[in-house]
């Protein structure tokens, strides 16, 4: 079969390679329908060391059971599924409270990688199939799937910035990003209620369909020109809650220029960093609130699932382009030099 194989930076190849196979009882064998790129894919891609690949690609994907091991009762072959990006049990005290990302189970963790098959492939063995698989209740070939594919991770990832920092109708809202995780966190603060939404990016494609997901307000501009254009918009003194959806170091300061007194920074972008401020001229003088992390959309999924099923909501506009795998390696280098903003992968 062939799948995705990241070599370096700016190396990605399309290559055979053997056969998924069911390896543990617990484990599926499933066929992929769609899958995607997804932005945190670009940080290897621009940085990845040849000593540390090849990795494989993909924490984003639907696709069909072919198979099951024994120990698998909840899934049956022909069954439709959606994967999220983390692979858990579904059973442990983590995963019960939600907290998926955090599964104690030694099978536990992300596609791709040296560790794990990836989703930028013709299939994929699933470990823990019970727990990570969620049924979709639609067709292959539904028009919804480019929706429905969000819930794997990006749609997920905005939903959990969002929720993490507590949005709802009494709070103004900043999103940092115009990525697709960044448009998905507009579009969750609108789907809890927030009234004001402004959002910060630069790409008028993207930002114009923030403004199509809830943003009331785009700014362009970034660093202290961007602090004094939100807080022009805000009273002067910023919004309640920031979603932080890069992971620069330049991301984090400006959620800090931004964030009103007693405010909340929630951050879903891969942090590039290890040090920022947190202290007395950070966080502490003002009681500002850090919060975040990497989504556990398991959690997520099927409480977002019914606005996507009812046509409520289209979080698959993110995707802007469509491609086999053939064309995986540009759509990695498109994304890269932004002329698309998220690829979908028909395999």
């Amino acid at each position: 079969m062939r799948a995705t194989l990241m070599y370096g930076a700016g190396d990605v190849r399309v290559e055979q390679v053997p056969d998924s196979v069911i390896k543990l009882p617990t484990d599926a064998l499933v066929r992929i329908t769609a899958s995607c790129i997804c932005g945190s894919d670009l940080w290897p891609y621009g940085s990845m060391r040849p000593e540390d690949g090849p990795a494989r690609m993909g924490h984003e994907f639907i696709g069909i059971v072919e198979d099951t091991g024994p120990e698998v009762t909840t899934l049956n072959r022909g069954d439709l599924v959606v994967a999220p990006f983390a692979i858990s049990d579904n059973t442990c005290q983590f995963c019960r409270e939600g907290l998926h990302t955090s599964c104690t189970h030694p099978q536990a963790g992300f596609w791709g990688g040296s560790s794990f098959e990836g989703g930028q492939a013709e299939a994929v063995r699933v470990p823990l199939a019970d727990g990570i698989l969620v049924k979709l209740p639609v067709e292959a070939d539904s028009a919804l799937m480019p929706s429905l594919l969000t819930l794997s991770d990006v749609f997920g990832t905005g939903y959990h910035a969002a929720v993490a920092g507590g949005v709802n109708p009494s709070t103004r809202v900043t999103v940092i990003g115009d990525g697709a995780v960044g448009l998905l966190a507009v579009l969750s603060a609108k789907r809890l209620g927030a009234d004001q939404i402004i959002l910060m990016g630069r790409h008028q494609a993207r930002t114009d369909l923030g403004r199509k997901f809830g943003a009331t307000d785009v700014v362009s501009a970034r660093g202290e020109e961007g602090i004094e254009a939100v807080r022009e918009l805000t009273g002067g003194h910023g919004t309640h809650v920031v979603l932080e959806a890069v992971g620069t170091m330049p991301a984090y300061q400006q959620a800090l220029g931004v964030v009103r007194p007693g405010g909340v920074i929630s951050r879903v972008g891969v942090p590039q960093y290890e040090d920022a401020p947190i202290g007395f001229g950070g966080l502490f003088r003002h009681n500002l609130r850090l919060t975040g992390g990497p989504a556990p959309v398991r959690a997520y999924i099927k409480e977002l699932m019914p606005d996507i099923l009812d046509g409520a909501i289209e979080p698959g506009k993110v995707f802007d382009a469509t491609t086999g795998l053939d064309g995986v390696p540009a759509g990695y280098q498109d994304m890269a030099d932004r002329k698309s903003l998220k690829v979908l992968i028909r395999p």
